[in-house]
């Protein structure tokens, strides 16, 4: 899918604010969670966290245990709480808390999940079973799809990046088991060895189905040479950053042209969109690719490839041998986790995706203050100011690139907190009986709604996360930041510690948002939030030379052994980094606090700021993790978001004392200076 430029990670983060915005105690900085036996010139990142990784191992369930994660655990349990109080309460005159119950309960009911196995799935297996042409493949390719199973490519709605006012349908590659290409591709020892385990995974899930071991491997051999040459077709993830690279408007005719063993026509009216309009096909190559395939690959390959899709995505959510099938490759040989989340969290995240902003109406009302939005609103406020101030005083920039920058940053629209509107779930239908068919339904269920607003005008209100979501998000379509209420609370935000850590923490949030606006993929969008060049040729030249220096400082950066960040992939989240934690440190300036020398717990506010910044992103990760994430995340370990960006400000050294020699040093010819 297109980038929206997310704070942390993409994954779902339940929050619960219980004590953040009640407590009184939080002060911001807690030193057992530092390693003072570190000098902070040799290792920041561990001297401000060493004492809370320690305190803090790594727990079975986890490839990586941070900040982030702590919040989740903690704020799980509290969202368990919330629903299992609606689930008692509710009754008729509260039918959406009945569904959140009733959806809670069959997730929970593993001995009918266990004895119903696979049946619910037979219909749709048995329907692949009886394709006998190739066209009859291509049909049911349509119906995969309006089941919400996207074998091949994937479909969804998003605004036209060159018309940001209204939204088209997004055709993008997909149709791989694994999460990159590179999984595909790449020949050496680790891809090699995932290779083998993706196989391995395949054949027990066919066994599991009913397959011998001979059938169940010749299946997974023949899905994998299919996939293989899907991967061979795919843009890589980097050049998918550039969003020039992934627009290709065009309309249905010209489609049916360049891709024409796929009845568009068709496919749309089969998943409900009967008036599609023009079509953005982000991959062009991919799509030629792939209808090539479906005209050359044998039918019995293709029913083999769709029963796989299907087991695949329905193994967590159906009897414990698929289950645990499912996370023996992707929790365990993937990311190195050593066991399964239990039951009860496995279930509400599930809950949280499928009833999303019905639990997260509920929460807001009972836990989000109002005086913590205002307090958010003061704080961005603050900070839309010191980055106005910084882009006034580039001396690299033109006037004339200046001013439609400001101008930009002007028209940044912020959501706080929570939507102004809800969804309706009202036509969401939660059975009592199978839990597989519940997780079928909300996601046909949430895709139909998705796919509605194609070829309609963009709804400026909506939001692309819920409210219980540790995260934030810059989306360069409509200019706008917004920030979770479940973000809203310590480390990253609190009512009552010192605006040193808060500015260094929630503020270098906004911060960092605020400069995705202005990174090298979001610097392409102008204030409406339309794809144009508003730069300057010599601007945009001299803006890619300063990134170049980002780019090479990261690249040199040693993740695991031999294997080193990418500083490529990384680089708008680091541009964001850098400029957010400076913009963050100029706002703060403008505070009382910040021009005064007071010290609280023996830290003075500028050493608490840098502090508050560096607490954010405490964690131990698995070596598994590390070279999953250095190959799919955009966004760099946590080790690097603390001391790659600190390594370029004049300020933390002045802070800390960091003199020529010592390893946080960075000599100031080497340092990159943007935002």
């Amino acid at each position: 899918m297109r980038s929206v430029c997310h704070f942390g990670l993409i994954l779902l983060f339940i929050s619960l604010v219980t004590s953040c915005m009640k407590e009184n105690k939080y002060t911001g900085i807690d030193k057992t969670d530092m390693d003072l036996s570190v000098q902070p010139g040799t290792d920041f990142y561990q001297f401000a966290n060493g004492g809370w990784m320690q305190k803090n191992p790594l727990k079975p369930e986890y490839s990586r245990y941070g900040t982030f994660d702590k919040l989740q655990e903690e704020n799980l349990e509290a969202l368990r709480k919330l629903t299992e109080k609606m689930a008692k309460t509710a009754g008729s005159d509260d039918p959406v808390a009945a569904k959140i119950g009733l959806f809670l309960k069959t997730g929970m009911d593993t001995a009918a999940i266990n004895q119903a196995g696979i049946k619910p799935l037979e219909p749709l297996l048995k329907q692949i079973e009886g394709i006998k042409s190739r066209e009859e493949v291509k049909e049911f390719l349509i119906s995969m799809h309006a089941h919400s199973i996207s074998p091949l490519f994937n479909i969804f709605a998003e605004a036209d990046s060159k018309n940001s006012r209204w939204m088209l349908a997004w055709l993008w590659q997909g149709g791989l088991g694994m999460p990159d290409r590179d999984y595909y591709l790449e020949d050496n020892v680790r891809m090699k060895e995932i290779r083998e385990k993706y196989l391995d995974y395949i054949t027990t899930i066919f066994t599991l189905s009913g397959k011998n071991e001979k059938e169940a491997r010749e299946a997974a051999r023949l899905i994998f040479d299919l996939e293989t040459q899907l991967a061979k077709a795919s843009m890589s993830r980097l050049a998918m950053r550039d969003p020039d690279n992934v627009y290709h408007k065009m309309s249905l005719a010209q489609l049916q042209k360049e891709v024409p063993q796929i009845s568009w026509k068709r496919y749309f009216e089969g998943i409900g969109v009967t008036d599609p309009g023009e079509v953005n096909v982000a991959q062009p190559d991919f799509f030629k690719a792939a209808g090539e395939l479906l005209n050359k690959v044998p039918v019995e390959t293709w029913k083999l490839y769709f029963c796989w899709n299907v087991l695949n995505e329905s193994a967590p959510y159906v009897s414990e041998p698929f289950e645990q099938a499912h996370f023996a490759f992707y929790g365990k040989t993937m990311s190195g986790k050593e066991e399964m989340q239990p039951r009860w969290k496995r279930v509400l995240n599930t809950a949280s995706y499928a009833l999303g902003e019905a639990i997260g109406e509920a929460y807001v009302k009972e836990y989000f203050p109002p005086e913590a939005k205002q307090r958010m609103l003061t704080l961005v406020e603050n900070l839309r100011k010191a980055l106005g101030e910084r882009i006034q005083n580039l001396t690299w920039m033109s006037d004339t690139t200046k001013q439609k920058a400001l101008e930009k940053l002007a028209a940044m629209k912020v959501k706080i907190g929570y939507p102004d509107k809800w969804r309706d779930y009202s036509e969401l239908k939660v059975g009592e009986s199978s839990y597989i068919e519940n997780v079928i339904e909300a996601e046909r269920f949430n895709r139909a709604y998705m796919l509605s607003k194609v070829n309609k005008p963009v709804d400026p209100m909506e939001w692309q996360m819920t409210p219980q979501t540790v995260n934030a998000y810059y989306n360069p379509s409509n200019n706008e930041i917004v920030f979770p209420a479940g973000i809203l609370q310590p480390p990253f935000f609190s009512m009552t510690a010192d605006d040193a850590v808060n500015y260094g923490a929630i503020g270098m949030v906004i911060g960092h948002e605020m400069t995705h606006g202005f990174d090298d993929e979001g610097r392409k969008f102008d204030k409406d939030g339309n794809l144009s060049e508003w730069w300057t040729p010599e601007d945009a030249k001299r803006f890619n030379e300063r990134t170049e220096i980002l780019v090479k400082q990261y690249d040199q950066y040693v993740v695991l052994d031999s294997t080193h960040a990418n500083g490529k992939l990384t680089l708008g989240e680091n541009i964001a980094d850098l400029g957010g934690l400076n913009v963050a440190y100029t706002a703060f300036k403008m505070t009382e606090e910040g021009k005064s020398n007071t010290r609280i717990d023996g830290f003075t506010p500028d050493q608490r700021f840098f502090l508050g910044y560096a607490h954010v992103w405490a964690q131990n990760i698995r070596d598994q993790e590390i070279l999953r994430r250095t190959k799919e995340d955009v966004h760099s370990l946590g080790r690097f978001r603390v001391n790659g960006p600190l390594r370029n400000m004049p300020e933390f050294y002045k802070s800390f004392d960091i003199k020529p020699g010592d390893p946080m040093y960075l000599p100031e010819e080497e340092r990159a200076v943007i935002w």
